[in-house]
């Protein structure tokens, strides 16, 4: 597939390197000449120099032959700009724009009223929000996503040395009172990435993901010992921005009780006129004095989410060293993903791979229906409808040799019937199925999974 992608930032950079890696022809343009050097020397893509909402650098960069766009700048206005330009200059079938303005609902009714057409829009802030509220009331919960339209959770946890997790074998805890649909897919352990099986031992500290139903959750986390927050009551939140605002927004209406702290007093008084019930805080959120002066040592969650990953780190490990429950990072550097876990921070969210993991449900060939991207793009959760053509379709998980490193996490059946399979269970025509896969297994898996059945094991 030939793509275009306007913008060589650190999204475009990521797009590109996954779909190089699958066989894409990639072309990025880049306004800035510092980049378009490193993206040269870094990757192996046809880089141009160019204003990306600009007709004469789109053409140069190949817009006319470009099967897809993907406009991912630092502009809002560039990005819908480039889609327009494609609209009329290229004949490519899939045009996705991100969008970062708190205005993104506005913008995509006028867009449609106009004409404009763009199939993915992305607001990263919005998805962060998400992913942020299902978690802020499960102390000990790093992540929590739901696929298979809700019915299958995939949830991460630290494995703790005094928890009932510690120096199990999965074997061993399939005789425990966990319910039946609980499968450990992904194992992370230092630098190690593992796709356990039955006889692994989980050792503390390792940072593990679980696949349940939406039904046996509760049960799930009961055995584990974690109790759900019924009310979120107090919630610290760091960081004036758009997101921060948007999760500020979000607990007001659970009826939390929302300080932000932000350095800067214009923004502070933007935010003030925002908030319906928040208390906004002129301070640094990593001042020790300041946190404890408003109460830190009794709130539910305290939330890092300013635009400064070194901030959010040191103030998320201040705030637990004061008494924070529950705490989430906001970390831009994939680099500083398995720092921070390693750090004790629950939840550290990456912008960038939220925006990258829509991206690729789309880019992806075949029936691909989510990907969820794990600390440095080191592992993914990949959600594929089985066709009838499938090679796997109709033989038992335990008689096919998948690529290794991937595993089939949860199979939903068109009933709406969820497994979490053993060897036993077979995959048919229509399932939606769940794998788990590390990052060198992914295309040989795609690959192995939307290609005709043969009879030749993967």
């Amino acid at each position: 597939m030939r793509v275009l992608i306007a913008g060589g930032g650190e999204v475009g950079a990521l797009i590109a390197r996954r779909l190089i890696k699958e066989g894409s022809s990639v072309t990025i343009l880049e306004a800035d000449p510092d980049r378009c050097a490193y993206l040269q020397g870094s990757l192996d893509a046809h880089v141009v120099r160019g204003n990306a909402g600009r007709v004469l650098p789109l053409r140069e960069a190949g817009i006319a032959q470009a099967e897809m766009l993907i406009a991912v700048t630092d502009s809002d206005e560039i990005n819908v700009l480039t889609c327009l330009i494609a609209q009329v200059e290229s004949r490519a079938r899939i045009k996705v724009a991100r969008l970062r303005t708190h205005e993104v609902d506005h913008w995509k009714r006028l867009l449609a009223q106009a004409g404009v057409s763009i199939d993915l829009i992305i607001h990263p802030e919005t998805e962060i929000a998400g992913r942020i509220m299902r978690v802020v009331g499960l102390p000990g919960i790093s992540d929590m996503v739901e696929l298979a339209d809700g019915e299958v959770r995939l949830f991460g946890l630290t494995v703790d040395a005094d928890g009932p997790l510690a120096n199990r074998s999965l074997e061993d805890l399939r005789t425990s009172p966990l319910p039946r649909e609980f499968l450990v897919p992904l194992v992370f352990r230092g630098p190690q990435v593992i796709v356990p099986r039955g006889r692994d031992i989980l050792r503390p500290g390792d940072q593990i993901y679980a696949v349940t139903t939406a039904a046996s959750l509760p049960a799930v986390l009961a055995f584990l010992g974690i109790e759900p927050l019924k009310n979120v009551r107090r919630v610290f939140v760091m960081g004036g921005r758009q997101i921060g605002i948007e999760v500020a927004r979000r607990l007001e209406d659970l009826g939390a009780a929302v300080r932000l702290f932000e350095r800067d007093a214009r923004r502070c008084e933007r935010v003030a006129g925002i908030l319906r019930h928040g208390v906004v805080i002129h301070a640094d959120g990593t001042d020790q004095t300041a946190l404890e002066e408003a109460g830190v040592d009794s709130i539910d969650a305290f939330l890092a989410l300013s635009d400064d990953d070194e901030d959010n780190i040191i103030a998320s490990l201040l705030a637990r060293r004061l008494g924070a429950r529950k705490l989430v990072a906001l970390v831009n550097r994939l680099n500083y993903l398995a720092l921070a876990q390693r750090l004790g921070i629950n939840s550290a969210i990456s912008p960038r791979l939220v925006a990258v993991d829509r991206i690729l449900q789309f880019v992806r060939k075949g029936r691909v229906l989510s990907v969820t991207s794990f600390r440095e793009e080191e592992a993914e959760a990949i959600e594929l409808i089985a066709g009838s053509e499938t090679r796997y379709v109709g033989k038992r998980l335990r008689d096919v040799r998948f690529p290794n490193g991937a595993i089939v996490g949860a199979i939903v059946r068109p009933s709406g019937e969820v497994v979490v399979p053993t060897g036993e269970e077979t995959i048919e025509a229509g399932d939606r199925v769940i794998f788990f896969a590390v990052e060198s297994a992914v295309a040989r898996l795609e690959s192995a999974f939307l290609a005709p059945g043969s009879g030749r094991q993967a």
